[in-house]
C-alpha cells in the first residue's frame, strides 16, 4: 500500500508541478522526513547511492538517480519503500510515529523544496477536506468536550438537526444506544459519520430528562452568503467558495432586483480565503456580460487554460464595490481581479493575501489525498495574483487622512492608486520580490475596518468618484 500511494504520488509532482524537480532531489528531499522523526537518522548521497545511516552506521543503501520519464515515480517509490522499511526496523522513534506519519513527513520535507501550498493529507483530515469543499453529509451538527461529557456546540440553520429542533449545547449522551464521554470525542464523531440517506439516533439531554431524536443524514453546505439591504445599497458578504456559492448568490440577486432594484451594491469579500475555482468564476460571471475572467498557466498543457463569462449581469449595471482586505485569498481574489480588470466594481480596502497558485486535488490508494500546484491565475492583462495580490483603486490601510485624501483626489478625477496599478499590470511572472514589496507598500495589507465600508457608500452616493475608481489605466 505504501509503495502503491508513494508511485501516483511523486508521479503527480514530477508530471504536473508548476516547477520541474529533478528525480534525484524528490528522492533525497522526501527522504529527509526520516530525520525529522528521528534525528539519529541521517541519508547521505555519494557516487549515485544514497545510504541510511543510524548514528553514522549503515543501515540500508539504495540508488540515487532513478529512470527517466514515466519509469522515474516507480523507482523513487521502490527506493523510498525500501529506505523507509529499513528506518522502521531500525528505529523505535520511526516506529513509535507510524506508518503514516513517515509517508506524511517525507512529503512536507519534499515540499519544503518546491511551494508552500503544495501537502500530503492524512485520510482522517483527507475526509474532513472534502466535506469542507463539497458540504458535509451529515447531521448539520458539531459537538464538543463539555465538562466529563460531549455536547452540542454548533447547529447548521437548515440542517437536519436544526429541524429537528436541537439546539446548541444540548449533551450529546448516546448516539445509536451507544453511550459516549468526553474522553473519546473521536468515536462520537465517527458514530455521527454515515452515507447520505441514512439515520442515526441521538441520545440528547437539555435537562435532566433525556430524549431520542432519530435524523436521517444529507448533504449539509454551509451557508457563505449573508445578505443586508440598507439606504438602498445592497450588502453582500462571502465567507467562502463551496459548491453552492454561486447558485444562492444567484438568488440573492434575482430576488433583490426582481421589484426594486438597489442603487448600488457592496460585495464584502473581507477575510474569504477562498475556495473553488470553478464557484469563483461563476461569482464573478453573475456581474458579468461576457468576456475573459482570469487565465492559468503551468508547465502541464492541461494547467494552460481561459475562464470566460457566459451570462448577464444580474446586477443590471449598478455601481459595485468590492471590499478586500489582508486576509482576501485565492478564489476571492479571483472576484476582486477579474472585476476589477473588466472596469466593472472598484476596489476598495488593502492589498490582498497574494495566493495565487492553483492546487490538482487527488485522492491515493489509501484514501489520503496530496494536493500539487500545478497552475497559477493570472489577471487577463497578464500580471500575477501570486505574491502580488490585488490592489485597491481606493486605499483604507493607511490611516484616516490618506482615505480622506483619497476620496479627495477621486472626487476631482484622480487616482490615488493609479501609479501602482499601472506598475501592476505591466509586470509578468516571475517578479522580483523587490518589486513585490514595493508594490504591496503602496497599500499595506491590513485585516478590514469600518472605514471600508464608510468608503464604499461615498463611492456609491459619489458617481464621479466612483467612475474616477473605475477608470483602466495602462501600464
Amino acid at each position: 500500500m505504501a509503495e502503491g500511494v508513494l508511485v501516483e504520488a511523486i508521479r503527480l509532482v514530477l508530471e504536473r508541478h508548476l516547477e520541474r524537480a529533478a528525480p534525484a532531489d524528490v528522492t533525497l528531499w522526501s527522504l529527509r522526513g526520516l530525520s525529522v522523526l528521528d534525528p539519529r537518522l541521517h541519508v547521505l548521497a555519494r557516487g549515485g547511492e544514497l545510504r541510511l545511516a543510524l548514528d553514522g552506521r549503515t543501515v540500508a543503501t539504495a540508488p540515487l538517480t532513478p529512470a527517466a520519464g514515466r519509469d522515474a515515480a516507480p523507482a523513487i517509490a521502490a527506493a523510498l519503500a525500501g529506505l523507509y522499511d529499513a528506518a522502521w526496523r531500525a528505529s523505535p522513534a520511526v516506529r513509535r510515529a507510524g506508518a503514516e506519519r513517515v509517508i506524511a513527513s517525507g512529503f512536507e520535507e519534499l515540499f519544503n523544496h518546491l511551494d508552500p501550498y503544495s501537502r500530503y493529507v492524512t485520510p482522517v483530515e483527507a475526509r474532513t477536506a472534502r466535506e469542507r469543499r463539497v458540504g458535509q453529509s451529515g447531521l448539520g451538527l458539531r459537538i464538543a468536550v463539555q465538562g466529563e461529557g460531549l455536547a452540542v456546540s454548533s447547529v447548521t440553520a437548515g440542517g437536519p438537526a436544526a429541524r429537528a429542533g436541537i439546539r446548541p449545547w444540548e449533551r450529546l449522551l448516546a448516539v445509536d444506544g451507544r453511550p459516549l464521554s468526553g474522553r473519546d470525542p473521536g468515536l462520537a464523531a465517527s458514530l455521527l459519520e454515515g452515507p447520505e440517506g441514512s439515520s442515526v439516533t441521538l441520545t440528547l439531554s437539555r435537562g435532566t430528562r433525556p430524549r431520542d431524536v432519530t435524523l436521517v443524514r444529507e448533504l449539509v453546505v454551509p451557508e457563505t452568503v449573508a445578505v443586508e439591504r440598507r439606504d438602498d445599497i445592497l450588502s453582500i458578504r462571502l465567507s467562502g467558495f463551496t459548491a453552492l456559492t454561486e447558485r444562492r448568490l444567484t438568488a440573492v440577486l434575482v430576488d433583490a432586483f426582481a421589484a426594486r432594484p438597489p442603487r448600488g451594491v457592496v460585495l464584502d469579500l473581507r477575510g474569504n480565503r477562498g475556495g473553488l475555482l470553478s464557484q469563483a468564476v461563476g461569482v464573478a460571471d453573475l456581474f458579468l456580460d461576457g468576456g475573459e475572467v482570469a487565465r492559468t498557466e503551468g508547465r502541464h498543457p492541461d494547467a494552460v487554460r481561459r475562464y470566460l463569462a457566459g451570462g448577464r449581469d444580474l446586477a443590471e449595471g449598478r455601481p459595485l464595490v468590492v471590499l478586500v482586505d489582508g486576509r482576501t485569498a485565492s478564489a476571492a481574489e479571483i472576484v476582486a481581479m477579474a472585476l476589477a480588470e473588466r472596469g466593472r466594481a472598484a476596489v476598495v480596502g488593502s492589498a490582498t493575501m497574494g495566493k495565487g497558485l492553483i492546487q490538482l486535488v487527488a485522492q491515493l490508494p489509501n484514501e489520503a489525498e496530496i494536493l500539487v500546484t500545478w497552475s497559477q491565475v493570472v489577471a487577463p492583462s497578464g500580471w500575477p495574483i501570486q505574491g502580488l495580490g490585488v490592489l485597491p483603486a481606493l486605499c483604507t490601510s493607511l490611516g484616516p487622512e490618506a482615505l480622506t485624501g483619497g476620496l479627495a483626489l477621486l472626487g476631482t478625477g484622480q487616482a490615488p492608486m493609479g501609479e501602482a496599478l499601472a506598475r501592476q499590470r505591466g509586470l509578468r511572472a516571475p517578479v522580483p520580490p523587490a518589486e513585490v514589496a514595493g508594490l504591496r507598500g503602496a497599500c499595506p495589507p491590513a485585516e478590514g475596518r469600518g472605514a471600508d465600508l464608510v468608503a464604499a457608500r461615498a463611492l456609491l452616493e459619489r458617481p464621479d468618484s466612483f467612475a474616477a475608481a473605475l477608470r483602466p489605466v495602462s501600464p
